[in-house]
């Protein structure tokens, strides 16, 4: 039987400028979806799980539009709360080249998960019979009522007995309705298992620090151990923290890895050169999406992180917000068959 896996935040109307182009150097840009804890749902659907999405769309058409999306890739979308008169967020991509960066422009405000209450949704009868529950950082830096929400969607996953985590992905643009992350993070992760990060959301989500830079370039993968160490004495209830390990070496070469410090021990997984980078925005998605089906399915912590930045690593050469990989895919290669030839 399938394990039901329940996601709960936002998801945008991500509008790209083309190919390298700089936003609105031609009038074109290309529509698309995405969001978080969206962007996990469809990767384990993908994987051939069963996952539900909650969140709250506009009821109108292009809220229409992006449940139909989710629901091509097999998403449940029956606990969506449709708005009147809400609004879908907005992000503006431009995709960076060479040493020019990526760029995120966010339009977000007074969204309809922004505006949304804990008792828009039941939580108690949407994590019934759940063994995951997930959610991310950034819907409860959208607003107050919104970090509500998924304060109440933890504590109902938790009541059910499903496995929590949260990818804490720190977004300093959207911190601003009076309160600090760390105000409002902390609180969470005490209903939490997993935590999927890297170095600098920890520090600034949970006010926890690490002796290193991570505007550099380069990572000391040996402060990892004693970071995760000061995450675990602070927040027993965790058991599990998947630290991704990104060097940006420019906007279309990283290296990328990861760090599991879990139940059996700490580990650091393959690494990879990501060269000639399609698209970026959705990898720590996709990771979040391959560490929960990893750790659901094995048992070897190990392969776990293997298996996850691989998912990660895949996610890289495809366009869009959604991780399209295949669970074959991401099988092979996290056990090694990176050579990118052609399958007959």
């Amino acid at each position: 039987m399938s394990k039901k896996y329940v996601t709960f935040g936002e998801i945008m109307l991500r509008l790209r400028s083309q190919e390298h182009y700089r936003l609105f150097q031609t009038p074109e840009l290309e529509a698309t979806f995405g969001g978080g804890e969206a962007n996990v749902a469809v990767s384990l659907s993908i994987f051939g799980e069963k996952a539900q999405f909650v969140t709250a769309l506009p009821d109108n058409a292009v809220g229409e539009a992006c449940q139909r999306e989710l629901m091509k890739y097999g998403v449940d979308c029956s606990g969506i709360n449709k708005v009147k008169g809400g609004r879908l967020g907005i992000y503006f991509l431009e995709t960076g080249a060479n040493q020019r960066p990526s760029l995120v422009v966010y339009d977000r405000a007074n969204s309809a998960i922004a505006e949304a209450k804990p008792e828009d949704f039941d939580f108690d009868a949407l994590l019934e019979g759940a063994q995951w529950f997930h959610t991310t950082g950034i819907t409860p830096a959208v607003s107050q009522s919104a970090a509500d929400c998924a304060l109440a969607a933890m504590k109902a996953a938790k009541k059910a007995g499903a496995t929590v985590s949260i990818d804490l992905n720190y977004r300093k643009k959207l911190w601003n309705y009076g309160k600090t992350a760390p105000e409002v993070m902390r609180e969470l992760v005490k209903y939490t298992d997993v935590i999927i990060a890297n170095e600098e959301d920890i520090q600034k989500c949970l006010g926890i620090e690490a002796d290193s830079d991570v505007t550099s370039g380069k990572l000391d993968t040996d402060v990892y151990k004693d970071l995760c160490a000061k995450v675990k004495a602070e927040f027993p209830n965790v058991s599990v923290i998947a630290v991704t390990l990104r060097e940006s070496k420019s906007a279309d070469h990283n290296g990328w890895s990861a760090a599991l410090s879990g139940k059996t021990g700490f580990y650091l997984s393959r690494h990879y050169e990501i060269t000639d980078i399609i698209d970026r925005v959705g990898g720590g998605d996709s990771f979040a999406a391959g560490i929960i089906y990893a750790l659901s399915h094995y048992e070897d912590e190990n392969y776990c992180i293997n298996f996850a930045v691989a998912a990660s690593c895949l996610k890289h050469s495809i366009s869009g917000d959604f991780n399209l990989s295949r669970l074959s895919e991401v099988e092979a290669l996290a056990k090694g068959d990176g050579s990118g030839r052609v399958q007959r």
